[in-house]
């Protein structure tokens, strides 16, 4: 999910189709309508690197190509680089964005090749977790202000003679190098390099009692998994982390959102008018998330099975 998913890297890169610094190379895949509509035409919708977004993307994906006849383009890319494609056309839609005050004031407030379409429903919560387990025997490590005094439980030999605190992929929206020098805290960020690599290490911290500090978010389906516990950091006031050297503060609560490119959005696609519409819960996206984890569902059976059986609320997406 890298103010998941503040701030994330902002890289500057000439052509959408070269690979971003870490990683965000373009695959796609296209499918089209049983009943050949060409009304719609096709709809490139970027892919970001978490399963949650996965969830929303192959959701409206489906709805789009079975109720709207569109044909449909899945694009991996970095959240920074998927930006970027607004303009050129190569990207009509971020159907999860996590606040990126840098990107909103390039391409919507400065280009305007991009609009905001709307809210998901979701809302999103990043923070600093521990596992089930260390908060139950040191009680008093969910306090920001005890983490030096347990810096020592987190060394590792990425983060050397300090304690650990493990990040997702480094594109991700994330204070957390800001925070650890602003609060003087005794930690080094090392880069667990994606969600899925994440997940793992909280599993394996239960599993082997080993200690853990890491970066998380919400929605996110293996918080019914395995419980983790927040560590509370200052908290956050607006205003708090308009400065991302200088932040200090916790993480706000986002109200997730949609970004189209503004040739999208004045196209007259009805693909236009259902990602403006798609509204759903965390719970909603967390059951498609665990179907595609859990039950190894690929993304569009996932979607496809979710969408036939929320008839209501796709048809709330398409009035």
């Amino acid at each position: 999910m890298t103010s998941a998913k503040y701030a994330a890297v902002t890289l500057v890169i000439p052509a959408l189709a070269l690979t971003a610094c870490g990683g965000g190379d373009i695959s796609s895949t296209s499918s089209t309508a049983a009943d050949g509509s060409a009304d719609c035409g096709t709809v490139n919708i970027a892919i970001n690197q978490w399963v949650g977004y996965e969830a929303n993307a192959h959701v409206i994906g489906t709805v789009a190509k079975e109720k709207l006849g569109c044909d449909v383009e899945y694009k991996t890319l970095k959240e920074e680089v998927a930006w970027q494609g607004f303009a050129s056309g190569e990207v009509d839609a971020v159907v999860e964005n996590w606040g990126h005050p840098d990107l909103v004031e390039k391409y919507i407030t400065t280009e305007k090749s991009a609009q905001d379409a709307g809210l998901t429903g979701n809302k999103g919560v990043i923070g600093w977790y521990v596992a089930p387990w260390m908060a139950e025997k040191y009680p008093d490590i969910v306090d920001y202000k005890n983490l030096n005094k347990y810096a020592d439980l987190f060394k590792t030999s990425e983060s050397g003679s300090q304690g650990q605190l493990l990040d997702g992929d480094p594109s991700f929206v994330t204070n957390d190098e800001a925070l650890v020098k602003n609060l003087d805290l005794n930690y080094k960020v090392v880069y667990a390099g994606s969600e899925t690599a994440l997940i793992q290490a909280f599993r394996q911290s239960e599993k082997n009692k080993t200690p853990i500090l890491g970066y998380f978010y919400e929605p996110q389906w293996f918080l019914a998994e395995l419980p983790l516990v927040k560590v509370d950091l200052p908290e956050y006031t607006e205003g708090c982390d308009a400065d991302p050297a200088t932040v200090a503060c916790d993480y706000p609560e986002y109200e997730l959102n949609k970004i189209v490119s503004t040739k999208f959005a004045e196209s007259g696609s009805p693909a236009y008018d259902l990602i403006k519409n798609f509204q759903w819960t965390n719970e909603d996206q967390n059951t498609v998330a665990q179907y595609i984890t859990e039950d190894k569902m690929t993304p569009d059976e996932a979607a496809e099975k979710w969408v036939s059986e929320n008839p209501d609320k796709v048809e709330a997406w398409l009035s």
